[in-house]
């Protein structure tokens, strides 16, 4: 080779690298510019909550929710939780499919649920119905532990692979029928259950604490469905209230 084919050579590489560089460069700015845009909408979103939440004062009994919560919600990431297909809509205050026949829930309602549940950061919760792993990660921001149950095997992979990847450590999770709790772990100081079912499931009862919270919608998929709130006092009696109607894709399972 002579030697303007070397300097040809070399400047080639020496272009090549800088493009290279500036690809990178780009990619980091483009990638910490969505981030902003997330923080952005995720504020946006907060605010949306706190006025529905103030709308539905005289369902939930009360006008605010604990700043934990609205914390928490602003520290996920829930564009990370849908298809990507759905990211642009992703702060929308609204539920969106995640495949399945199934829907990550609409922000609102996750944190209403989550704040009823008074999460204490030593606590340890259940959750029933992974989905796509948003409501996990919120609690996950709020409490010691979370476990985490979802019947259907390739949302529930793929939920313990966001949850790893995005460092919720905290977070367990399980395959399997959620009806019938995670009895190895329990008893659970809250329970949460993002599918509704035509009653309370006896198991998750007797797997939360004395003390203890659980949040469930209750009602078929074609007929009203309601919030409802159960708490277990000290002596095991349980004071049950219903909040507000709602909508939830049925618990499934094969249950006696």
């Amino acid at each position: 080779m002579n030697t303007f084919s070397r300097h040809k050579l070399a400047l080639f590489d020496h272009l090549r690298g800088a493009l290279f560089l500036a690809l990178i460069g780009a990619c980091h700015l483009a990638a910490a510019a969505d981030s902003d845009d997330y923080r952005r909408q995720r504020a946006a979103l907060i605010q949306e909550i706190a006025a529905d939440v103030r709308a539905t004062a005289s369902y939930l009994g009360r006008r605010e929710l604990n700043s934990r919560v609205l914390t928490a919600l602003g520290n996920v990431p829930r564009h990370e939780f849908v298809p990507w297909m759905e990211r642009n809509w992703a702060y929308r205050n609204e539920p969106l499919p995640i495949g399945y026949g199934q829907t990550i829930s609409q922000p609102y309602i996750v944190a209403v649920m989550t704040d009823l549940l008074d999460p204490q950061p030593n606590d340890r919760v259940l959750e029933v119905g992974t989905g796509s792993g948003y409501q996990a990660a919120v609690l996950a921001e709020l409490v010691k532990e979370v476990y985490t149950i979802e019947i259907i095997k390739p949302l529930g992979r793929a939920a313990a692979e966001r949850l790893q990847t995005l460092g919720y450590a905290n977070v367990t999770t399980r395959i399997g029928d959620g009806y019938y709790g995670w009895q190895d772990k329990a008893p659970f100081d809250g329970i949460v259950v993002t599918a509704a079912a035509d009653h309370v499931p006896p198991p998750l009862l007797a797997q939360l604490k004395p003390g203890g919270r659980m949040i469930i919608p209750v009602g078929s998929r074609y007929l009203t469905q309601q919030l409802v709130l159960i708490t277990k006092n000290m002596d095991g009696t349980l004071q049950t209230r219903q909040l507000l109607p709602v909508r939830f894709v049925p618990l499934t399972g094969r249950h006696d």
